[in-house]
């Protein structure tokens, strides 16, 4: 298991830094998202090859490494699309630039690419080590109840953000909230997909034979979501920036969907 381990995270490395070249190269740092989810597949694809798995009658680890390549190269279309028909770099990745001036250039390397490339590692961890794992067929309602969480957490993402662009497409909402759809359930729908996404991984990767202190994965990456990358940073000032999101706070939950709140 510690090969394999290892093994990934020299991956996750290289790729990475094949990454923070390109960005020097376009002069943006914010690219590094388009390539988020597929570094994700990489990886578990290196830790199926190197499992000896392939040719054998593993489903299970055949059907794991299906919906991480599902959800990551799902994703990467999405941001890539994004990404690269906006010229400008992304505000987060903008202020980051202005504050570690001078020599942003190779500060950008750690503060940016090599810390995304160990987490991308780190939460890939219930996945790289299924694939180092036992037999794993004594779980199999483990198995079912982590497949249909990352199928909520994929249809959640995936019907999120296709209401997100297609909101963002009608000029006629610049400067609107999108509160209809999933995002009147939760004002997050992506991030609580994600969320979904890799619990769900999780559950089905234990049952797959990983073991269960990878749990620490899933929750890292859920704190992150919630409380320090995601939700917190992305509302940090939105309100000051869009009219009525104020309110959409009052009557919207932050990250579980939930009926609105009516009265506020």
């Amino acid at each position: 298991m510690s090969t394999i381990l290892l093994t990934t995270l020299a991956l996750a490395v290289f790729y990475v830094v094949l990454v923070w070249l390109l960005s020097l190269k376009m002069g943006r740092c914010g690219i590094i998202d388009a390539f988020w989810g597929p570094g994700f597949v990489l990886i578990a694809g290196l830790a199926f090859l190197n499992s000896g798995i392939a040719g054998s009658d593993r489903l299970d680890l055949i059907f794991l490494l299906v919906m991480v390549t599902l959800w990551g190269l799902r994703l990467g279309i999405h941001l890539s699309i994004r990404v690269f028909s906006d010229p400008h770099e992304d505000r987060r990745y903008a202020a980051m630039r202005d504050k570690y001036q001078p020599h942003w250039w190779l500060k950008s390397l750690g503060i940016v690419f090599l810390l995304q490339g160990l987490i991308m590692w780190f939460v890939a961890w219930p996945v790289t080590t299924a694939f180092a794992g036992g037999d794993g067929r004594s779980m199999a309602i483990v198995g079912s109840v982590g497949i249909f969480l990352w199928g909520i957490g994929l249809f959640f993402e995936t019907v999120g953000d296709l209401q997100l662009a297609r909101f963002r497409a009608d000029e006629r909402n610049k400067g609107k909230v999108l509160n209809t759809g999933l995002w009147a359930m939760t004002r997050h729908p992506n991030y609580f997909g994600d969320f979904a996404v890799w619990w769900g991984l999780w559950m089905f990767s234990v049952s797959c034979g990983a073991p269960l202190w990878t749990i620490v994965s899933p929750a890292v990456m859920g704190f992150f979501l919630m409380k320090v990358s995601g939700v917190s940073l992305l509302e940090k000032d939105i309100a000051e920036r869009r009219p009525g999101y104020a309110d959409y706070i009052r009557s919207t939950n932050a990250f579980f969907p939930g009926p609105k709140r009516r009265g506020n």
